[in-house]
Formats: structure tokens, sequence, C-alpha cells
């Protein structure tokens, strides 16, 4: 179950900043800050990995060796704001010019974040993380649903998320960040 990580000594909750969570001692377990907040996310269990795994597998043709941009897995940082950072299951960032990269983290928010809900995270999903990546000017989010076989599709209009929808079996996902990508989703899930 992903909780507020209280017991954590260093910022008061509310005040986090990645600073502070970078100086944190590696204990092994998963950190993210929202708004100030440090939460502990749970280990993703084995189909969760699978599943993230196959993701990155599929967008890569259509990102890296096309030449578009990176696709990259959990964990890297990213840094939305001063006090949210948060390690995406999946994402990618579309090529800009003259980019610098830091190794622990990314310089920007990505142009698509892809989360693959667990049930101790789904509502951290849908709602925090939601929030925070529209905040960002994240222009496109997936929330994966493993057991439902699904993939919910969000556009960034106007600061706000609008759901393309749900997509499952044979379904392609129409993306504005990878136009052209053709995998059905139910091969996320082989």
């Amino acid at each position: 179950m992903l909780t507020p990580a209280d017991h954590v000594p260093g910022s008061q909750q509310g005040e986090w900043t990645y600073d502070s969570y970078a100086a944190l001692p590696d204990d092994g377990k998963h950190y993210e800050i929202i708004d100030g907040v440090l939460y502990m996310v749970p280990a993703p269990n084995d189909f969760h990995q699978e599943i993230v795994a196959l993701i990155i597998s599929y967008l890569i043709p259509y990102v890296k060796h096309a030449g578009r941009g990176r696709v990259l897995g959990a964990p890297i940082d990213v840094v939305l704001e001063p006090g949210t950072v948060v390690q995406p299951d999946v994402l990618v960032l579309l090529e800009e010019k003259g980019t610098k990269r830091k190794p622990a983290q990314t310089t920007r928010p990505p142009d698509l974040a892809i989360e693959v809900a667990s049930p101790g995270t789904t509502r951290y999903d849908r709602q925090k993380k939601y929030n925070a990546y529209a905040r960002a000017g994240v222009k496109e989010y997936w929330i994966v649903d493993p057991t439902k076989h699904a993939v919910e599709v969000f556009l960034l209009e106007e600061k706000e998320y609008r759901s393309a929808g749900i997509f499952r079996g044979t379904q392609i996902i129409p993306s504005l960040i990878v136009p052209d990508f053709s995998i059905p989703v139910e091969r996320f899930f082989a």
C-alpha cells in the first residue's frame, strides 16, 4: 500500500524537495514526492515489471530507432516541480536540440508518462500523479490496468487532461506523442 513516509527523517511533510529527497540514504525503498509530501511506493510484482518491459520494447522502434527521442523506464527521477519528484514506470522524451542530460534525473517533464497501476497505487496514479503530470505539462498520460488488460489514455488540453478512451484487445492506442504506434493493447499483457 502506498503511504506517506512520515517515519523517514528529513524535511517536514509538505516541505520535501528534490534536494532533500536526493540526500536520503539508500535504504532500498522507493520514494516519490508529490506537493512536498514524501511517499513510500511499494515494490512492483513480476507481472507489473513484465508489462513495463513489454511496453518499453514496443515503444523503442517508434521512438528511439525512429530518431524521435528516448524511452526510459523506472527508476529515474522526474522533477516536475521543486516539491514534486516522481518515477514513472515508462516515459518518453522527444528529442530537443541542446538538451543536457543529467544521469540521475530528467531535465524536463516527459512528453508521455505511463503508469502501470497496481492495487496499492491505483488511486495515487489516478489522482495525485494525474494532477501533478497535468500541472507540469505532460502532454500524454497512459494508465495501464493489468487486471482489466486495458489502457486509459489522457491527452493534455489547456492544462487539463481529457480521456481519449479506454483501449483493450486488438485496439490501437491513439497516441499524439507516438502517432504511428500500431501495437495492439493485448500485446502488453502477453
